[in-house]
């Protein structure tokens, strides 16, 4: 498969702290990869750095051969990358389906008509969204009021509302119950699948992480230490190292 986001060799350092070092990783369309690693590998810094938040100091980042490496975060998000976050990010006074539809709006960059006439605009393709996430039954509810999985679920709804070919997701699971978890890592793979996108994504949950991961990333003091599939990282003896000090165990359906 030909790579849909291609990093090489990026670098971004805190005065004398290393954050990342030469790391090169790629995700091709249909392809679900994780990166993991220890507290303070650097995973977030990578993940900034892919969606505009950080400018690199050294590297190229390419999303379908274009160089985004710097571009601000609205404009990568333009480009057709999605992006979810550790801590939920919806808006809490308005409805799930607003939520979504203020997504839509501002993809269409229609933010600055009146709410009383954007609230009509968008409204099937809301809909449809929450749909795939499963939430058709929800959308009048105030977001404020929702479980925290269900936020989750209406957070991977605004994600996709800018039709990306690239989804980012930091720590999608963090906070959620084992049974959330695993409906929602199961939901995103499958609408990956579906819609042939890319995703990476960083998880502490090693349960989910060789569950759903065609590939993983391992760092580890800001420098990629393996990549391989699933069975290839599980038995790779640094990384075993590496998260054997973290106490970490997990299985992948397939035997130890």
């Amino acid at each position: 498969m030909s790579a849909l986001l291609e990093a090489h060799d990026l670098a971004k350092a805190y005065g004398g702290v290393h954050a990342v070092r030469g790391v090169s990783l790629g995700v091709s369309a249909g392809e679900i990869v994780a990166l993991i690693g220890p507290n303070g590998a650097g995973k977030s810094t990578c993940f900034n750095m892919l969606n505009g938040q950080i400018r690199p100091d050294a590297g190229t980042i390419r999303l379908d051969g274009r160089d985004i490496a710097g571009w601000p975060p609205r404009d990568v998000w333009r480009l057709g990358v999605g992006r979810t976050f550790q801590i939920t990010a919806t808006f809490v006074s308005m409805s799930v389906i607003e939520n979504v539809q203020m997504v839509l709006l501002s993809h269409a960059s229609r933010l600055g008509r009146l709410w009383g006439l954007a609230t009509r605009a968008e409204r099937e393709r809301a809909e449809a969204l929450l749909a795939l996430v499963g939430m058709s039954a929800q959308g009048e509810r105030p977001s404020a009021e929702l479980a925290y999985g269900d936020l989750k679920r209406l957070e991977l709804a605004m994600a996709l509302a800018n039709e990306p070919r690239l989804l980012l997701m930091d720590e999608p699971t963090a906070g959620m119950s084992p049974r959330d978890r695993v409906e929602l890592m199961a939901l995103t793979a499958g609408i990956a699948r579906e819609k042939n996108l890319g995703v990476l994504f960083t998880e502490h949950d090693m349960d989910v992480v060789f569950r759903h991961a065609d590939r993983i990333l391992v760092l580890s003091r800001g420098q990629l230490i393996a990549e391989g599939r699933p069975h290839e990282v599980k038995r790779n003896p640094e990384v075993q190292a590496v998260y054997l000090g973290e106490g970490l165990t997990y299985h992948d359906g397939a035997g130890s």
